[in-house]
C-alpha cells in the first residue's frame, strides 16, 4: 500500500470535496443558499492559499478548517443583524411530512436548529462526517478533551429536545430509510463520549 503522492496537485481532488463541504456549510448555516456562498468562498480562500497546503496532509481536513473559520469570521461580522425576526420567511418554507420518517426527521431538524452552532459544529464532524474527537478537535482549533465534552453536552441537549429517556436513540425505522439522524447513531446517547 502506498501513501499519499506528494507531487500530486491538491486542486484536482478539490471537485471531490465540494459535497462533503456544502453539506458541512448547510450545517453550520442552517440556509442552502448562505452555505453554497460559503462553500464557494472557502474554494477561492482554498484556491488563493494552496501554497500553504502541506502536500500529504488531509486535504477535507484543511477545507473543513476553512469553512469553519469563514462561517465564524462572518458570523463575527453580522452578530448584531437579524435576517427573519418574524419568522415570516422561514414560514414559507413548510413542508408537510408524508409519513413517520419524515415526520422524525421534522422533528430531529427542528430540535437540531435548537443547537448552538458549536454544538452543530461537533455533531457533524463527529456524527455525521465520522472524524475521530481529535481531528474534529484540530478542525475547530480546540483541545480533545473540549471536543469530547461539546459532543456530550450536544448530545445530551439532543435528546432533552427531542424528549428521549436516557439510552434511548434516535433513529429512522429501517422501513422509511434505515439510516440514523446524524450524530446520534447506536451508542451515541448523552452518555457516550
Amino acid at each position: 500500500m502506498t501513501g499519499p503522492d506528494l507531487r500530486a496537485d491538491p486542486r484536482d481532488e478539490l471537485a471531490t470535496h465540494i459535497p462533503a463541504l456544502r453539506a458541512f456549510a448547510i450545517s453550520l448555516t442552517r440556509n442552502v443558499t448562505e452555505a453554497d456562498d460559503l462553500v464557494q468562498e472557502t474554494i477561492l480562500k482554498a484556491w488563493g492559499n494552496f501554497d500553504k497546503f502541506l502536500p500529504g496532509s488531509d486535504l477535507r481536513a484543511w477545507l473543513f478548517t476553512i469553512l469553519r473559520n469563514t462561517f465564524y469570521s462572518a458570523r463575527r461580522k453580522t452578530r448584531r443583524e437579524v435576517a427573519d425576526p418574524d419568522g415570516l420567511h422561514a414560514g414559507t418554507l413548510v413542508t408537510h411530512p408524508a409519513h413517520d420518517g419524515r415526520l422524525a426527521m421534522a422533528d430531529f431538524t427542528r430540535a437540531f436548529d435548537q443547537l448552538s452552532a458549536e454544538h452543530r459544529e461537533v455533531l457533524i464532524l463527529v456524527g455525521a462526517n465520522g472524524y475521530s474527537y481529535e481531528e474534529a478537535a484540530a478542525m475547530m482549533g480546540v483541545a480533545t478533551g473540549t471536543a469530547k465534552s461539546r459532543a456530550n453536552r450536544a448530545r445530551a441537549r439532543l435528546c432533552e429536545l427531542l424528549g428521549l429517556a436516557e439510552g434511548e436513540t434516535v433513529l429512522i425505522p429501517s422501513s422509511s430509510a434505515g439510516a440514523a439522524a446524524p450524530g446520534m447513531g447506536p451508542g451515541m446517547g448523552p452518555q457516550a463520549a
